[in-house]
């Protein structure tokens, strides 16, 4: 699956807060819609974004939306090896993700083995496991012609 872009109201980001129990305050609403417009982007890149609707947000209010949005699970917070946070709203899936080695673009790929095989490991430790993490790396095809 690629990154489709299906940017919510918002309203429906008013109600995805309300859904989490989460107040709803205009930077929640702010960050929330960028993250689901920018899927994978950096916080600067949010921060960027969110300026562009609310010109005089702060750097804290910004990350303290993020922080509080991925402890809800209305975003996902990666960070591939090597590489700053970056968020997206495909949240819940255990899809993953592929990362050029060359200029750093990601891209969602969806489980090889369907949803939820991936959180059957082969020796799980007594862990009861809910999540996992693959990063494939690689060239994009921009950057391996």
């Amino acid at each position: 699956m690629g990154d489709s872009v299906c940017v919510a109201t918002p309203m429906e980001f008013r109600e995805m807060l309300r859904g989490a129990a989460l107040r709803v305050t205009r930077p929640r609403v702010a960050v929330l819609s960028a993250v689901h417009a920018h899927p994978h982007a950096d916080t600067d890149s949010i921060i960027r974004a969110v300026r562009g609707h609310l010109p005089k947000v702060s750097h804290q209010a910004v990350y303290d939306s993020l922080r509080v949005l991925a402890a809800a699970g209305l975003v996902r917070r990666i960070q591939p090896s090597g590489s700053v946070a970056r968020y997206e709203s495909r949240t819940g899936d255990n899809h993953h993700h592929v990362v050029c080695r060359s200029c750093g673009v990601i891209a969602d790929v969806d489980c090889a083995t369907g949803e939820a095989p991936c959180l059957t490991a082969s020796d799980d430790r007594g862990f009861s496991i809910d999540e996992a993490e693959v990063v494939y790396w690689g060239l994009c095809p921009g950057c391996s012609t």
